[in-house]
């Protein structure tokens, strides 16, 4: 149940991303100084918290024995995740960019055959696929049909273009960030902890942040002082706490593809924490019935995954090495993450 509610914590710090992404917006500022200035800004504040831990110097070692490692993953968990949400703010309200964001529950499920686990048997070390986990997959159904209700409420009122560039850019993010995740957190292997971690993969993608920095400058000039400022708040609210929270929730939960897909089951609570940032905030409208039905079971599709993750037994040490060999014999063999 803590992993739960500790990723409920950082989905709340998250949804500042949603309500300051529309900010921006509004004030006219380039979407790509949202996206780059967040990441620009979270490294000053991220090597603070890691050198002050005295863990500098063994990330730097690693990231320099293995930087393809670190800029692929990065690539993907942070640069293919970010950039596309802050694009999609461009078409949609930030708490419609917040639910489309759930798809991301569903991806967590997807890629879980995408990753391998040591296990310890009597016979030695078994390296195994990890399965799809099935029994989380109605929950998350819930979520997505949330979703979708969510986007028809609005469908009057965005043009095609809206729909096609406010949802399929988040769909891509979705997929990018749990897959980047995982796999950056499989590569760490426990040596590193989670907020060497974000710093690591921070750093790795800054070259990209700069770029796309530089892209805005030529087309706009410096960034506003507004934006810049709103861009800060968004590095330390959704880029330091929520993330350092988020991926300590992760860590906690890992070993298990349930109890992952639980944890990134509670960004949905994002959709609610945008909605409510936006109506306070920047007095959009409130949203169509059939939206508020979607938000409802996106909601309760979060709750059932608690719920579920909360009763999973734990197997004991003989059982679950008699299960890993009963996988091996029907083929779920596994040889050996953003």
């Amino acid at each position: 149940m803590k992993p739960i509610l500790i990723g409920l914590l950082a989905s709340l710090f998250f949804s500042a991303t949603f309500v300051l992404n529309q900010s921006m917006k509004f004030s006219g500022g380039n979407w790509m100084y949202a996206a780059s200035l967040r990441f620009i800004f979270m490294a000053p504040f991220l090597v603070a918290i890691v050198a002050f831990r005295g863990n500098l110097k063994p990330l730097l070692r690693d990231m320099k024995a293995r930087w393809k490692t670190w800029f692929g993953w990065s690539f993907v968990g942070f640069f293919v995740m970010y950039a596309p949400v802050c694009f999609a703010a461009e078409f949609e309200p930030g708490w419609l960019v917040a639910g489309t964001w759930q798809i991301t529950i569903i991806a967590g499920l997807l890629v879980a055959p995408l990753f391998y686990k040591e296990m310890s048997t009597p016979d030695g070390t078994v390296r195994m696929r990890e399965n799809i986990p099935w029994r989380s997959l109605p929950m998350s159904l819930v979520i997505l049909v949330g979703v979708a209700l969510m986007q028809w409420g609005n469908a009057e009122r965005l043009s095609v273009s809206d729909i096609l560039f406010g949802i399929l850019p988040v769909a891509v993010a979705a997929f990018a960030y749990p897959l980047g995740n995982r796999k950056m957190m499989e590569a760490c292997k426990g040596k590193l902890d989670t907020y060497q971690r974000v710093l690591g993969m921070t750093l790795a993608s800054l070259p990209l942040w700069l770029l796309l920095a530089l892209v805005a400058f030529m087309q706009d000039g410096p960034p506003s002082a507004g934006q810049t400022g709103q861009s800060l708040i968004v590095a330390v609210s959704s880029g330091v706490i929520a993330t350092v929270l988020f991926f300590a929730a992760t860590d906690m939960a890992k070993g298990s593809a349930q109890k992952l897909a639980a944890v990134e089951a509670t960004q949905s609570g994002e959709v609610v924490f945008a909605l409510a940032g936006e109506l306070l905030l920047l007095s959009v409208p409130l949203p169509p019935a059939i939206s508020w039905a979607g938000m409802l079971l996106v909601v309760a599709g979060m709750i059932m995954h608690s719920m579920v993750s909360g009763r999973l037994p734990v197997k004991p040490a003989h059982k679950a090495a008699a299960s890993i060999q009963e996988d091996a014999i029907s083929g779920h063999d596994r040889p050996a993450s953003l």
